[in-house]
């Protein structure tokens, strides 16, 4: 039985009850990539972007911003070709004057968009995050 049972195949929200490795093993089993990032010990936006950015390995040119972090996810993986899906985990997101709740929001615009674009491709896009 799919862990996903009642989880739609695109969507954006909080890592609740989901254990990080029976994630990753339910991405495995559905062989699609898993992409991980803590980012615990950040404290800004370019920090959050820089976590994402190595733990997703993105290009060295990424632009630590969030139209840049909107290509990554979503032209440059399309360009690669088919695509399998993507089950994505970011967690302890920071609380902090320097990446505040409008911050987080969009970070999570940015996942929703993405998830979103590959929504109109078939392909499944789960994002799971958590708060510090």
């Amino acid at each position: 039985m799919s862990l996903f049972k009642t989880v739609p195949p695109n969507v954006v929200q909080s890592i609740r009850a989901f254990r990080v490795n029976e994630l990753q093993e339910e991405a495995a089993r559905l062989g699609q990539h898993f992409l991980y990032a803590w980012c615990a010990d950040a404290t800004t936006k370019q920090q959050v972007l820089t976590r994402i950015a190595t733990a997703f390995h993105f290009p060295r040119h990424f632009g630590k911003n969030f139209d840049a972090l909107a290509d990554c996810l979503t032209d440059l993986a399309f360009k690669a070709g088919p695509q399998p899906g993507f089950l994505v985990v970011i967690e302890q997101l920071p609380n902090t004057p320097k990446f505040d709740k409008e911050a987080r929001e969009t970070l999570l615009d940015v996942f929703r968009d993405a998830a979103d674009f590959w929504a109109e491709r078939k392909v499944a896009f789960r994002v799971f995050y958590s708060f510090q």
